[in-house]
């Protein structure tokens, strides 16, 4: 059994005085059948790259309730960019929250990791023989992913 996430993470308080940013993103796949749909939201610090967090779940305001109660306190204090998707307006504080287009750029690094999962597990490509026949397996292999990921990033930023 893997540790959590937030053994890999580095300290929220590195960035300081500045503190961090974190993109927030979800992304489709499906376990068995794609008429069972299921989304992956991920918070990704912006500084180091990390993923601080990330939920298994349908695309509603409880999944994203998840993933803010996923987030570790230290770095809930974060400004968090975002889509406009209604769920992240109703469940990160206002005064922390921007909701912003992909042209803005705000949300380029949680993208392009979005395309790395897409990239690296056979699972999550959409047209592919490769899928999550039980939603256990997909969870246990993106948090094996990402934390093997997370320690990556640790150890070139601490270099």
């Amino acid at each position: 059994m893997l540790p959590t996430l937030h053994t890999t993470l580095l300290p929220a308080e590195t960035w300081t005085p500045a503190r961090p940013i974190l993109e927030l993103d979800e992304l489709w796949t499906f376990v068995l059948r794609k008429s069972d749909a299921i989304w992956i939201w991920i918070a990704l610090c912006r500084h180091s790259r990390q993923v601080v967090a990330f939920v298994v779940g349908d695309r509603s305001e409880a999944s994203c309730r998840r993933l803010w109660d996923a987030i570790p306190e230290a770095y809930r204090a974060a400004i968090c960019y975002s889509d406009f998707w209604a769920a992240y307006a109703a469940v990160i504080p206002a005064v922390r929250h921007r909701p912003v287009g992909k042209e803005s750029g705000e949300t380029a690094h949680v993208e392009r990791y979005n395309n790395t999962l897409r990239q690296r597990l056979g699972r999550l490509v959409r047209k592919t023989l490769s899928f999550s026949k039980s939603t256990a397996m997909l969870v246990m292999t993106l948090h094996l992913f990402i934390y093997r990921y997370n320690q990556e990033r640790a150890a070139i930023l601490r270099m």
